[in-house]
């Protein structure tokens, strides 16, 4: 069995206990903090800014994972940067030079992340693979929590995979938007090896957040 990490969207925490539940995610095994940023205009919804990051920073030692949605978002990558993300994913559709976001999220020594919509095509990123240490592929459409899950996007995660297996390229492989206990073990044997979930890991099990995230892993 692969090594499968949890990713938790502090999306669904609560939101006036934010790091609070960022130490409990930490003590309950999660493996990162996924971090969703969106700025109304990319994404119909609003976020977190950099402040908020570099404060839960203070109090974290996991890696935060920070999906920028928002658009132009080549601006905004140092400021997440400074602010405390690990792994910064930026959409191609965000910004005018996806090579050029790319090398600059690497110039500040973070992990490079590119996020796929449901609609969009691996041709986006497909040049760019050996550039790239994590892909995000979304299946739901980003922007609100509690989407159910598009198993269609199944198909794309195991034509990187191949992809992945033929070029012998070592990037991971994410998948985000309704992943929960009944679909997690297809997203795993499809060849994603990163789950990002927030309403299973904070509501399901009467919020037993350690559990949750071992019943993701399939342990």
């Amino acid at each position: 069995m692969k090594n499968i990490q949890i990713s938790p969207s502090i999306l669904s925490a609560d939101f006036s206990q934010l790091g609070t539940e960022i130490k409990r995610l930490e003590k309950a095994g999660a493996d990162m903090i996924h971090v969703d940023v969106m700025d109304g205009h990319f994404v119909p919804n609003l976020t977190i800014g950099p402040p908020v990051i570099k404060a839960l920073r203070k109090n974290c030692s996991l890696k935060f994972d920070v999906h920028l949605m928002i658009s132009p978002v080549h601006k905004y990558i140092e400021a997440y940067a400074n602010a405390g993300a690990d792994i910064i994913t930026i959409h191609p559709e965000a910004t005018d030079n996806l090579e050029t976001s790319i090398l600059k999220i690497k110039e500040l020594n973070k992990k490079v992340g590119v996020s796929l919509n449901p609609e969009s095509k691996i041709d986006l990123i497909i040049n760019l693979l050996d550039k790239i240490d994590l892909v995000l592929i979304m299946s739901v459409n980003p922007g609100f929590g509690g989407q159910k899950f598009m198993p269609e996007v199944l198909n794309k995660i195991k034509e990187l995979k191949k992809i992945q297996n033929e070029k012998n390229i070592n990037f991971d492989i994410e998948i985000d938007g309704g992943i929960n206990f009944d679909n997690c073990k297809s997203a795993i044997d499809a060849g994603a090896n990163i789950l990002v979930s927030g309403t299973t890991i904070f509501k399901s099990n009467d919020g037993d957040i350690k559990k949750n995230i071992n019943l993701l892993k399939l342990k």
